[in-house]
């Protein structure tokens, strides 16, 4: 499923929830040694399942936390517990496991484009492991026992992110975010819960994991994400026979900017790099590298493009990022 939407469906991840039986919820654990038994007994479990790179985010400095917030690996949550919270990420960086986050246990797997078929097999073989090694916290009536109410039963959050720039230009956004609720899914910004929306960039999820199974959860957030797939789709075939020019015109522009600008904030640079997304989509322009590009939506983030440049001081960052995106432009986009 998703073979047609490769310009509009960006990445799937499912999410699984777990604690620890006989602990408190990472919230209300009183003791450091009950959080560093945890992250030990985990990381024990996980490494049985394969190779992981296992790290505290205590020998990390604020910054590289930051940037692997950035790459969506971890959390604002497992940031503001790095003392004793830790990330198992595999080689190819598609399944993580964040311990002593909201829950004892974060598995996830993200998978690029519309697959969250895959990435679900792949999480269940990791969470078998994990559920077969661990007392996992589970009881008959409320199946997985999660520090939040919404995440009760399957503990799972099947999420896609999609890229809008049509629906958004029409304003159906609104009429798909009111449909998503009555539907029982949510809709969030860019960096999940909490966050603002731009670039185009929406992320689907169900909204509740109890009175279903994951297989149900899988299929319905599937579905969902079909159907706005198959409009955004129409609503680009009319808007290149409505707004033809002007379109092209807001594409090159932007085009423009990122190839000479001076100054770049990272709102901006996201919103500019989405429109030339849209213009490859519309074929107006070309991208000679489409992964290389991709990661400019990373690399150009405060974090990343501190890791990357080597800078420090902060009236620099939008000069250092508009010189960075300036030259990866010029290499990697052209008109068609």
């Amino acid at each position: 499923m998703g073979e047609n939407f490769e310009n509009i469906a960006i990445s799937s991840r499912i999410r699984l929830a777990r604690n620890m039986s006989g602990f408190n919820f990472f919230t209300k654990l009183t003791n450091d040694e009950d959080a560093k038994f945890i992250v030990k007994s985990v990381s024990s479990a996980i490494l049985k399942f394969g190779d992981f790179d296992i790290i505290s985010l205590k020998n990390l400095s604020l910054n590289e936390c930051n940037s692997l917030l950035e790459r969506h690996i971890i959390s604002k949550e497992l940031i503001e517990n790095k003392d004793i919270s830790a990330v198992a990420l595999s080689e190819d960086e598609h399944l993580i496991v964040m311990m002593n986050e909201e829950d004892h246990i974060r598995e996830q797997c993200i998978e690029s484009g519309f697959n969250l078929y895959r990435a679900f097999r792949r999480i269940k073989q990791l969470d078998d492991v994990l559920l077969s090694e661990l007392d996992v916290a589970y009881r008959d009536d409320f199946g997985f026992v999660t520090s939040s109410p919404a995440n009760l039963g399957t503990g799972m959050r099947a999420s896609v992110m999609l890229f809008l720039p049509a629906l958004e230009r029409f304003k159906d956004v609104q009429l798909i975010i009111k449909e998503a609720r009555e539907k029982g899914f949510t809709v969030r910004g860019l960096y999940g819960e909490g966050t603002d929306t731009y670039g185009s960039f929406y992320q689907i999820s169900n909204q509740n994991s109890l009175g279903m199974t994951e297989e149900e959860i899988v299929d319905s957030v599937s579905e969902f994400v079909y159907q706005i797939c198959e409009m955004e789709l129409s609503a680009r075939e009319d808007l290149l026979a409505t707004n033809h020019e002007q379109l092209k015109d807001e594409i090159f522009r932007a085009f423009g900017i990122l190839k000479e600008c001076q100054l770049l904030s990272e709102k901006e640079m996201i919103e500019k790099l989405a429109l030339i997304r849209f213009g490859q989509a519309l074929g107006f322009l070309v991208i000679n590298d489409e992964r290389s590009f991709e990661r400019l939506f990373i690399e150009g983030c405060g974090a990343n493009l501190e890791e990357l440049e080597n800078f420090s001081a902060l009236n620099k960052e939008e000069r250092v990022r508009s010189e960075y995106i300036n030259k990866k432009i010029k290499e990697l986009v052209r008109k068609l």
